[in-house]
């Protein structure tokens, strides 16, 4: 793969970047009206989509840092997103274009003060895993493997600046209307900018295995602070295929079911007893070891789950909640899906679409085991998604409700449950974080 000797790191030069890939996107629009006349509707489209996807993400991979990790966050919405930019965008989970070793070795001089043999015994300055904020080396010391994970230069202070390029595509994308909508914003930017600090990580790596590690066959690397720094984490090497890769090829049931159990588990046991979650459940963070275990990585990204968010979310996964108007609504009305200034038919159109939302997204929580192979299902959810985004009543209707916190703990059930249907677990038991 083709090495990067170079990011734009200010302001301009990453404004540059977006403004000439939206003259692509321009020009792909114009070869759709062509193709319209001599192709299908579905046929133009699905090519629009193809190329915009490939030249928005070839953008993305060059500037790094919050704008792929946005692209990343985006590729988990497989029932929103069409297929190209879902196929495209994720890439940005494990497979980008490295920085070059020269590259390395000056930003690990820049971040640690020194050269990475004078603190290893071997270090592989070609990268084996890139990804949105760092790439990962392979390092070695006293006869003991380590993965070495470095940020990419300029990625802490380009968040700001990257957010406000985008917040205007967001708003008139979700018509997020009302002065209170920078709480959204505020929460991506406050958690991108947790994300890219190290040593924060390396505490909260620490914590989540010290937590976690008694859950059956789930495993962890062990941190080192000695060898971490701000922008440099260290961890041990642990040998594994990546979850998107294993389900390629698996074909043992039996270990599915296992794989799957450990991972909902863990999930679960995070969300109801530790109250603070890894909100970053992709495929990139998970890895089979050859003795079939899952292996957990990278918890730069922890959700804190507030009680007064926690009580009323878990409330709304209750069937006799959700089959109780006065107190489904008032539930809406607690986690700010309904407003105080919502009109009537706002009212209406809100309650009736979270009720249906809610009633299909929340059935593997009304079972004691759940069958997360059925392709049903999750047929159903990726319908309903479909049907909302090309609901013209929802786009013209204000975006700008429901809990700030919502933004994590939504994407991290979407994840989660992608995860468990792509490694088709069956015969799930929901809550055997209980026993644990």
């Amino acid at each position: 793969m083709k090495t990067i000797d170079k990011i734009p790191v200010s302001k301009i030069s990453r404004a540059t970047k977006l403004v000439s890939t939206g003259a692509k996107v321009g020009v792909n629009y114009l070869k759709y009206y062509g193709d319209k006349i001599t192709k299908s509707e579905e046929e133009a489209k699905e090519r629009l989509n193809k190329n915009n996807a490939e030249d928005i993400y070839d953008s993305l991979k060059q500037l790094k840092g919050s704008a792929l990790k946005v692209a990343q966050m985006l590729s988990m919405e497989k029932s929103i997103l069409p297929q190209a930019y879902v196929e495209k965008f994720s890439l940005s989970q494990f497979s980008v274009p490295p920085l070059s070793a020269p590259l390395v070795i000056k930003t690990f001089k820049k971040y640690f003060g020194k050269h990475p043999e004078e603190l290893f015994d071997t270090f592989n300055a070609t990268s084996v895993n890139a990804a949105s904020i760092g790439q990962v080396h392979l390092a070695e010391k006293d006869g003991k493997k380590f993965a070495v994970k470095i940020q990419y230069p300029g990625v802490a202070e380009s968040i700001a600046s990257d957010l406000a390029l985008v917040k205007p595509i967001a708003i008139k994308m979700f018509n997020i209307k009302g002065k209170d909508s920078d709480k959204y914003f505020k929460e991506v930017e406050n958690k991108l900018i947790e994300e890219t600090n190290y040593i924060l990580e390396l505490q909260q790596s620490k914590a989540v295995v010290e937590a976690c590690n008694h859950i059956p066959n789930l495993k962890f690397p062990k941190y080192y602070e000695e060898f971490s720094s701000e922008r440099i984490i260290t961890m041990d090497y642990m040998k594994g295929e990546h979850l998107s890769e294993f389900v390629q090829h698996n074909t043992n049931q039996e270990l599915s079911n296992q794989l799957g159990k450990a991972l909902w588990d863990f999930y679960m046991f995070q969300i109801h007893r530790l109250k603070k979650v890894h909100a970053d459940p992709h495929p990139g963070n998970f890895l089979i070891s050859e003795d079939g275990n899952l292996i957990a990585l990278d918890f730069g990204c922890m959700k804190s789950i507030p009680e007064e968010f926690y009580k009323p979310y878990f409330e709304l996964a209750d069937k006799k909640v959700i089959n109780n108007p006065e107190e489904f609504k008032a539930k809406l009305y607690e986690l700010e899906i309904l407003r105080k200034d919502d009109s009537e038919e706002e009212i209406i159109f809100f309650t009736d679409m979270f009720h249906e939302l809610l009633s299909l997204f929340t059935q593997p929580f009304h079972a004691e085991n759940f069958d997360f192979s059925n392709a049903q299902f999750f047929g159903k959810i990726t319908e309903m998604g479909q049907k909302y985004s090309k609901s013209t009543e929802l786009r013209n209707m204000n975006g700008n409700r429901g809990s700030k916190h919502f933004i994590y703990i939504n994407r991290t059930f979407f994840g989660l449950y992608n995860l468990m249907f792509d490694l088709k677990a069956k015969d799930i038991k929901i809550n055997n974080f209980n026993t644990l």
